[in-house]
């Protein structure tokens, strides 16, 4: 079959992954890993064989090798002996380093957004809050963590920090599954709403503040899972 043909099977709702024909299936596999990885397509603590998932995408092992080999590069897979990928495991030193990642690089990027905003940005960002809001209500646990990274990045993708913005694209592959885990234990009821007070620091162009809103939506964040996610 022609690989423009042929379209990857989401698991994510009924679109495929790529969303477009002209996508190489190669590019959708890894696009389709990928968002698992970031929404709880991939739980910690669970193998799968590079067979399996080309079965469960619709496609042959080949685009699955390619991808599954530059999701390990990116650090958000590893590959076993038997053929079979997982998650890394967590440690407290790893997961130490990927906060201070994001306590350093994510308020920078955002500040570095701040003048790039104007009210079109504004409200989109406003709409996607509300999306977070109406999936945290309905306990709708991917609802909630896909509107949470479309939040975030909204912000990030404006600062025009291509460098920094792969680092913490990079960081949020190695972290999500953990965030799917303990959240589909918890909940996300008792987080604090530091989103609309970043979104009110954008509309008040206050850069202090939309960085130290960041900053304490990264640290609470961590702060619920901390004791959950260590595996030594």
């Amino acid at each position: 079959m022609d690989t423009k043909a042929k379209k990857v099977v989401s698991l994510f709702g009924a679109e495929p992954a790529g969303g477009s024909d002209d996508i190489p299936i190669h590019e959708q596999v890894f696009r389709e890993l990928r968002r698992q990885i970031l929404f709880g397509g991939f739980l910690p603590g669970r193998a799968i064989t590079l067979r399996g998932l080309a079965s469960s995408l619709g496609v042959s092992p080949m685009p699955v090798r390619e991808a599954v080999r530059r999701l390990i590069a990116e650090r958000a897979l590893e590959l076993h002996g038997n053929r079979r990928v997982s998650i890394p495991a967590m440690t407290s030193e790893k997961f130490n380093q990927i906060a201070f990642a994001r306590s350093v690089l994510e308020p920078e990027l955002a500040a570095r957004a701040l003048p790039s905003f104007g009210s079109r940005e504004l409200r989109r960002l406003r709409e996607i809050d509300a999306k977070v809001d109406r999936s945290m209500n309905a306990g709708d646990l991917e609802g909630y963590m896909r509107a949470n990274h479309a939040f975030h990045f909204t912000i990030y993708r404006l600062s025009g920090a291509d460098t920094l913005l792969a680092l913490v694209e990079s960081v949020w592959l190695q972290f999500g599954p953990f965030m799917r885990t303990v959240y589909g234990r918890y909940g996300t009821s008792n987080l604090d709403d530091q989103h609309r007070r970043a979104i009110a620091a954008i509309a008040a162009n206050n850069e202090k503040e939309l960085r130290d809103a960041i900053d304490e939506d990264i640290r609470q964040g961590f702060q619920f899972i901390r004791d959950e996610v260590m595996s030594d």
